[in-house]
């Protein structure tokens, strides 16, 4: 019975394995654009790494704590003294003649003992400033990794955006395909009647070889932008991906220019929090430089046992142990250093001024910044309406041209011409679209729009 139930036993554990290896790992994902940003602020490998340093930055603070609290340490120590040291005593000690010397050995030979010490810092002018420098530290680490969010969110945006343009100019590409193929062949038809001139085929086959080889490349740079996307938010670059939201839309949602009129509160802005939390840490190393020449005061208290034989007896039950115990403070008090800690005072002093400059500095720029991102944003918008009209242009020109060409009323340059401009107003409106996403993407991350809506 038990050998029928081991039995059982393997064969289920068998089946399941066997079954969990047949069985094809999950490597498709679908996202809208939310969606993928959610994920990579959780799986993106700049992410997880951001949370890494902030659970470093916790420990380093309790690291920072900790020295000031008790400390426990225990030595236990064995010394066997292979030749031991040999001392001269005045002969008439032992009953020898005055001004001779007789060599004597002091001790045994071997000595084993156990000591435990308890340790407290009292007073430490460095390790006030030390706890001061974990929390600012730590502040540091955490505005760290929201900036980390904001540049992959950021990120994010650009590369959903770039796969959703690949992907539209494949489209738009495979139909102008279609429609060149179609003249392309009705112009040879017309050819072979002898109702048309062999340049227009060969300008129509030009402008055919020429898009054929743009498609080849777009569904390149479509494959490219799609492990782009997987390695930003933090996926297998083959995994398979399809992106819910479509262009237009996206667009359609990032050309709201209520944004514009939002207040910039610069302190929100994670860049000028960072610089911020510079001038702390320079004010600190300047705290922490005039710290050193205040007096330190530490104390501990000690119990220790020891045992002495000429042989190993010290685990024997037997041996004798003689106990010890001290009690002793120690105070510290820094006198002179030839001016050593006032040229390191100084030098602390300079850097934090240096910073507090670095942070005007700082400030302007943000302002710049946040400026220029205005006037990208609203130019990208009204470069977007442009090329939907020059596109409308376009198309109406080609339209023409078609006609007059079919009607024998223009060349076969003239509406390649027309076709290439036609081709080249469709990709201005793909690429202001991603513009437009990318500017939006710029402006909210000065703001930091994510955090502070």
């Amino acid at each position: 019975m038990r050998n029928n139930l081991w039995l059982i036993c393997l064969g289920w554990l068998f089946t399941t394995t066997v079954l969990a290896q047949q069985q094809p790992t999950n490597s498709s994902y679908s996202f809208t654009l939310d969606e993928a940003i959610e994920f990579a602020l959780e799986n993106s490998y700049q992410s997880i790494n951001a949370r890494r340093d902030v659970a470093k930055a916790l420990k380093r603070k309790w690291e920072a704590t900790a020295n000031g609290l008790p400390q426990i340490n225990a030595l236990i120590d064995y010394q066997n003294q292979l030749k031991q040291p040999v001392s001269l005593i005045p002969g008439e000690v032992a009953g020898k003649e005055p001004g001779t010397f007789v060599p004597v050995v002091f001790g045994t030979k071997q000595k084993a003992s156990a000591t435990a010490t308890l340790s407290q810092l009292i007073f430490d002018g460095s390790y006030l400033v030390g706890i001061e420098a974990a929390k600012s530290f730590l502040q540091y680490n955490n505005d760290i990794e929201e900036k980390t969010n904001l540049e992959v969110r950021k990120g994010i945006i650009n590369a959903y955006g770039s796969v959703l343009v690949a992907q539209e100019s494949v489209k738009i590409l495979q139909n102008n395909i279609e429609a060149l193929e179609k003249n392309h062949l009705e112009t040879k038809k017309i050819f072979e009647n002898g109702l048309a001139e062999e340049e227009d085929v060969e300008q129509l086959q030009i402008t055919l070889l020429q898009i054929t080889n743009q498609l080849s490349n777009a569904e390149r740079l479509e494959k490219i932008a799609l492990q782009m996307f997987n390695l930003t938010i933090g996926i297998d670059v083959n995994s398979t991906i399809v992106l819910s939201d479509d262009l237009d839309s996206l667009a359609m949602k990032n050309m709201d220019q209520s944004i514009t009129s939002k207040p910039f509160i610069i302190e929100n802005n994670i860049d000028y929090r960072l610089a911020h939390l510079y001038t702390e840490q320079t004010r600190l190393e300047l705290k922490l430089e005039k710290s050193r020449a205040l007096p330190s005061l530490s104390a501990f208290v000690n119990y220790g046992t020891s045992a002495f034989n000429n042989d190993f007896v010290f685990l024997d039950s037997d041996t004798k142990w003689f106990q010890s115990s001290i009690l002793g403070a120690s105070l510290n008090i820094p006198i002179f250093s030839s001016l050593k800690r006032s040229a390191r005072t100084q030098q602390a002093k300079i850097a934090n001024k240096q910073s507090q400059t670095d942070f005007l500095r700082t400030q302007q720029e943000i302002q710049l910044k946040y400026n220029n991102a205005i006037s990208d944003y609203k130019f990208s918008i009204g470069n977007y309406d442009t090329a939907k009209q020059n596109l409308t242009l376009a198309e109406r020109i080609e339209k023409k041209n078609q006609i007059k060409y079919s009607e024998g009323l223009t060349s076969s340059f003239e509406l390649r011409q027309a076709q290439l401009q036609l081709y080249s107003s469709q990709n201005e409106v793909l690429n202001a679209m991603l513009t437009i996403i990318n500017k939006k993407a710029e402006l909210e991350t000065i703001l930091n729009i994510p955090n502070n809506k």
